[in-house]
């Protein structure tokens, strides 16, 4: 993320921040004369990998412009408790009337990066890559899935529009018109454009089958048992990418990956990581 920030991520700020009131605090402007400055030291205090930091630093800058931020560290750097990674210069006040706002985006945006960074790390050494899903929090899918990236995972699609995922409820709805998975996956690539690919979901290993025999071009294995998975990678024999899913842990992922799959989705990176523990400590000169 440079640090031009998309307009969708400065409408996102905006609305955090009249949600939060911060122009309209009262603590604040009873006890903080504008005249009194300070150094806002924003801190790591547990272990894991940083995101959010230019738009933690656009959270300033939008409460007070005249604020002095210096980002120490990258996104993507790794953490550890007391790991300095931004210093905020100027007005204490508009610093307290920032602080939460920031510290929201940064703690989420980090934890979404340090979890990502730990299924990438378990599968080290195999190809398979780890990569999100559409579930994001509304509004936050273009920083969900940029922390995903700082964690070195991939993303899956952005949205609706970027590719054609045939899931069960599709399937079940063309069988209704008594249309099979083959025929479904045949009709979808007849009518999709040349950049758009086609991915069907799988649970079966006839369906595997109909799947690559009707060319479909990614094929989801959906909560499938590790030993059917293998059984499945060796029926596609290439003839397509493979992607793996459901309810995969930390604890199984590097089981899932050493089968040949191509794709392991994670949907709990961004629908329930854990905010990475961070702090705003606010130093007066003596």
């Amino acid at each position: 993320m440079s640090q031009q920030l998309p307009p969708e991520v400065i409408n996102l700020i905006n609305a955090a921040l009249t949600e939060d009131q911060a122009f309209n605090d009262p603590t604040t402007q009873t006890l903080i004369p504008d005249s009194v400055t300070g150094n806002g030291m924003l801190r790591a205090k547990a272990d894991g990998v940083l995101a959010g930091g230019p738009v933690a630093e656009a959270v300033f800058r939008r409460i007070d412009p005249d604020l002095d931020v210096e980002l120490l560290l990258g996104d993507g750097a790794e953490l550890e408790p007391g790991t300095d990674i931004a210093s905020v210069v100027g007005s204490a006040a508009a610093i307290l009337r920032a602080e939460r706002t920031a510290l929201n985006f940064m703690q989420r945006m980090s934890g979404i990066a340090t979890a990502t960074n730990r299924y990438v790390r378990a599968v080290e050494g195999t190809a398979a890559r780890i990569v999100d899903t559409r579930k994001t929090a509304p509004g936050h899918r273009y920083l969900d899935k940029y922390s995903v990236r700082m964690g070195g995972g991939y993303n899956h699609r952005i949205n609706l529009a970027d590719g054609i995922l045939i899931k069960d409820n599709h399937l079940a709805a063309r069988a209704s018109l008594e249309e099979p998975l083959g025929a479904v996956v045949r009709h979808a690539i007849s009518q999709a454009s040349h950049t758009i690919r086609v991915e069907v979901e799988v649970e079966s290993l006839e369906q595997v089958r109909e799947a690559v025999d009707a060319g479909a071009h990614i094929i989801m294995l959906d909560n499938m048992p590790v030993d059917m998975m293998r059984e499945a990678v060796g029926i596609i024999a290439g003839r397509a990418s493979i992607e793996a899913s459901g309810g995969i842990t930390l604890a199984t992922v590097r089981d899932v990956a050493e089968t040949g799959v191509d794709l392991i989705s994670i949907g709990g990176l961004t629908h329930s990581t854990d905010a990475l523990d961070i702090s705003l400590d606010l130093e007066f000169p003596d």
